[in-house]
């Protein structure tokens, strides 16, 4: 596998790779599949970590499993029908991802332990110079990013004193197995998915456990249970795990469709009693479940179920009727060397911190640094992104960036498995490339026409996502309405559309040129739309 460029970036007439992907997670694998699949050979996967699998490899923290089911998490060219459970462990999804990457022959693509820090377009030699963390540059004709929905983990969890804390600190990216917290006391800042799996893991061996929630979360009962050797014979009868799964797929869609398409004198009124009914049931359900009143009561939400992403758990709510689970809802004044310490200047003595504060997600313009991705003419995709808000045609190109692709972008998720959705964007990226190259086009860039009449659909599709999300729901903080207000984590369209849109997308939405054209055009005719 070449480690370094023999010729200098200023000495080449040819970059060293046709494609890079960007990440090894389960979007950087689909992309290599279908490169393979489409004929493209020269490419490279740059991968942060050691392995394959993303945040399948990164997070091994106590709990860890899937929240939707095994048959909606995983690719339709390489179904798995032997899961061990329903809903499988984090050890067994990962090592899918390693299977599927063996079997597909993506290994030799990969460079591990290779940061990509900055993207910066090449406007004279029609390439993208990706810059290291080590210093070192790589050049590439097409851009594939694949990092995902969860981009990093916050740094800055908003809480003076953090550093100062001399305990133990575990994160759920870095957690140490090695550490015994047998009858420590350990307190753990959040209350989101990862927190959820956690609590209930270790509630039974600590001394005492500590949970500092912001704000409460949904957690409903997850029907996960051992596969019976039956049940996995019939999943691999061919067909039977496609349909079951496509069947599952029109139901969200039409759910999905329904909301959006529906006028808003009706979708409002549906919305608010829909929230109404849910929080009701919610409340008689934890009334069965936590048996201490205050508890019970600090653990009801006051928004609705979908309004910030809801957890499925069967020990999660039951962790607080244990004698050493203590629920703090006092907000944190700050961290002390040995403790929390809560604004009613309670201290919370620990011998463990655990920081379960969540990533930066894609969905947030402040995700997005100056200067990390700079497309033509000096276009700064953070810059754009701030200042016009997140927007990308069919969620994956943006003017200003030719030759790249985000598989997790602005409105990208469709309420499907993960899976599902960026086999769909690598699609596109993978068709407008292979187009390229029937063209001999050096530039292909998506036209500012087409991505601004996109927008301008799906901005207007979203007006009940807009309310459900920023105004019915506007106090609850959540990942699905981003800092500017918009609903951009999630798209506004049925699966089906989304598919059709990023698999069948008119080929003349993009502008091609050839080498001839792009040498004698100047820059301010190259990117006109």
């Amino acid at each position: 596998m070449t480690t370094h460029s023999e010729v200098s970036a200023p000495e080449r007439t040819t970059p060293e790779f046709e494609v890079a992907v960007i990440g090894a997670g389960p979007g950087g694998i689909a992309a290599s599949v279908k490169l393979l699949a489409g004929g493209i050979e020269n490419f490279v996967v740059l991968e942060r970590s050691d392995d394959v699998g993303g945040s399948w490899h990164e997070n091994q923290y106590p709990g860890i499993g899937v929240d939707i089911p095994a048959i909606a998490y995983q690719y339709s060219f390489a179904r798995n029908a032997f899961w061990s459970r329903a809903f499988p462990k984090g050890a067994e999804v990962k090592a899918y991802h390693v299977d599927v990457a063996k079997q597909f022959g993506v290994y030799p693509k990969v460079r591990f332990r290779t940061n990509v820090e900055r993207e910066q377009w090449d406007d004279a030699r029609g390439w993208w110079t990706l810059h290291l963390s080590d210093g070192s540059v790589l050049t590439t004709r097409f851009v594939i990013s694949a990092v995902g929905a969860f981009v990093r983990p916050k740094q800055d969890v908003g809480i003076a004193g953090r550093d100062s804390f001399r305990g133990k600190i575990q994160r759920p990216t870095d957690w140490d197995y090695d550490y015994d917290m047998t009858g420590k006391r350990v307190g753990i800042i959040g209350t989101g998915a990862s927190a959820v799996q956690i609590i209930p893991s270790i509630a039974s061996e600590v001394g005492h456990l500590s949970v500092f929630q912001r704000t409460p979360v949904w957690s409903i009962p997850k029907p996960d249970f051992a596969m019976p050797r039956a049940v996995q014979r019939v999943l691999n009868v061919p067909g039977v795990q496609a349909g079951i799964h496509g069947g599952a797929l029109i139901a969200i869609d039409l759910v999905l469709r329904g909301a959006i398409k529906a006028p808003s004198t009706l979708a409002h009124p549906v919305m608010d009693k829909f929230d109404e009914l849910c929080i009701k049931g919610y409340r008689r359900y934890l009334e069965r479940v936590v048996r201490d009143p205050e508890t019970r009561a600090a653990l009801t939400p006051d928004f609705g179920i979908i309004a910030k992403r809801p957890t499925m758990s069967n020990g999660y709510l039951q962790a607080y009727n244990r004698d050493n689970v203590e629920l703090v809802t006092t907000p944190i004044d700050k961290i002390t060397p040995t403790a929390v310490k809560t604004r009613d200047g309670a201290l919370h003595k620990l011998d463990v911190l655990i920081l379960a504060t969540g990533y930066e997600v894609f969905s947030d313009p402040e995700t997005y640094r100056p200067g990390n991705v700079v497309g033509r003419n000096g276009f700064d995709l953070a810059e754009f992104y701030n200042s016009e808000g997140l927007q990308a045609y069919q969620s994956v190109s943006v003017p200003g960036l030719p030759n790249r692709w985000t598989l997790c972008g602005p409105y990208s998720w469709t309420g499907s498995g993960w899976h599902a959705f960026v086999e769909m964007t690598s699609d596109h990226a993978v068709r407008a490339i292979g187009e390229a190259r029937r063209r001999n086009a050096v530039y292909c860039e998506v036209r500012k026409d087409a991505a601004d009449a996109y927008h301008r659909q799906i901005h207007e599709q979203g007006e009940a996502l807009r309310y459900y999300l920023a105004e019915l729901n506007a106090h609850v903080p959540t990942y699905y309405r981003n800092s500017q207000g918009d609903t951009t984590y999630v798209r506004p369209s049925g699966f089906f559309e989304a598919r059709r849109g990023n698999r069948k997308f008119p080929l003349d939405d993009y502008r091609y040129e050839a080498p001839h054209s792009a040498a004698s055009a100047g820059p301010a005719d190259r990117i006109a739309g």
